[in-house]
């Protein structure tokens, strides 16, 4: 006879979360709580959310700032940004959408071709996902954007992008970690960072770039970090070893030709300074443009110094089960600054925007 006990968790028919109406400011915004719960596909697994992280990437969504037609830097999305290529992926996004790259919870149901033990597993979502891209090199969904995300009670997920974590962080904590570390990550991946390496990293300060930092240093990296200088202590107690206030001189205080590695953030107006401090042979990663994705490039530069370029965006699969790892062994940490309330997702992402703090900004979903 089944105990009681031993029923699987009822799934309720409806929820409460956050829907974005459309591209624009925050009243795109819409809190509900008559959302219908998300019923998995065979291969997929149901979530109960419990946390989910506040990112650039979720702000830049909304407001269109992926368009061509943004030509400043993040947070700053106008009327020429709400255009059908405002996404990552450049097709039109599909309204209403549940948004939330980040997303940390337990597995409440699975589908019909997912094994039932996995139910009751603490586990994150890969931000980036391949699943519903047949695996296609250099394709993928973002959780949030091509699909439905973590702001909200209930979220479905491929199963074999939703992995099991294991450690004694909040969920709070863990929720902090699937965008930033991952995109951070892949960045150092793809560079092929070594120890001993000397790595600038700029927009250190911010999620991703705290990240990076722990990561860098994880791999025996030396570790420049550019970001505000009020900050400053805040980037050396996450491990940098240096670090260069943004509105310095960048030659003046690393020298011409010294750096073995860019993992950049910001681009902007102070991008050939970065490739003017990289080495012969150096490598130049990017994962973002805070300062304006419009730069000046000398391409005489590039190739008289057999310079390496690296566009991050597209994961591979090692990428994230080597973060969850990194988790279970405690060779990274949580950077959380404060955790909202997931009706207050607006105050949230206003004050992820003014760069106050240093720390992930993170969601509590009720």
């Amino acid at each position: 006879m089944t105990t009681q006990s031993q029923q699987p968790p009822r799934v309720p028919r409806t929820m409460i979360g956050v829907i974005l109406t459309g591209h624009g400011g925050p009243e795109k915004l819409e809190y509900r709580d008559d959302l219908p719960v998300p019923t998995p596909e065979p291969d997929e697994v149901l979530i109960r959310v419990a946390a989910a992280g506040i990112n650039n990437t979720d702000i830049n969504t909304r407001i269109g700032w992926y368009s061509k037609g943004v030509k400043s830097g993040t947070g700053t999305g106008t009327a020429e940004g709400q255009r059908d290529d405002a996404s990552w992926s450049g097709v039109p996004l599909q309204f209403p959408r549940i948004q939330g790259a980040d997303c940390c919870g337990r597995i409440l149901a699975v589908g019909s071709n997912v094994d039932p033990k996995r139910i009751g597993e603490r586990v994150l979502v890969n931000t980036m996902l391949r699943h519903y891209v047949g695996r296609r090199p250099y394709e993928c969904w973002t959780f949030g954007s091509e699909c439905d995300g973590g702001f909200a009670q209930y979220a479905k997920a491929p199963a074999a992008e939703t992995f099991k974590v294991e450690c004694d962080w909040s969920d709070s904590e863990i929720g902090s970690i699937p965008c930033a570390f991952s995109t951070a990550e892949n960045m150092l991946h793809r560079a092929n960072v070594k120890a001993g390496e000397h790595v600038v990293i700029t927009g250190a300060s911010g999620g991703v770039g705290a990240a990076a930092i722990q990561l860098a240093k994880r791999r025996g990296a030396y570790v420049t970090a550019i970001g505000g200088k009020e900050k400053a202590k805040d980037m050396l107690a996450v491990g940098a070893d240096q670090v260069v206030a943004r509105d310095e001189d960048l030659i003046l205080k690393l020298g011409k030709n010294t750096i073995d590695v860019v993992l950049d953030l910001v681009a902007g107006p102070s991008f050939p300074s970065l490739l003017d401090v990289l080495r012969q042979g150096g490598k130049y990663a990017v994962a973002g443009a805070i300062a304006g994705p419009l730069v000046e490039l000398d391409v005489r530069t590039l190739y008289l110094k057999d310079l390496s370029f690296f566009g991050c965006t597209f994961q591979e699969d090692e990428v994230f089960p080597n973060l969850i790892s990194y988790i279970e062994r405690g060779e990274i940490r949580p950077h959380v600054s404060r955790v909202y309330p997931l009706k207050e997702i607006g105050l949230a992402q206003e004050h992820f925007g003014s760069k106050r703090t240093s720390g992930k900004l993170v969601l509590e979903i009720p």
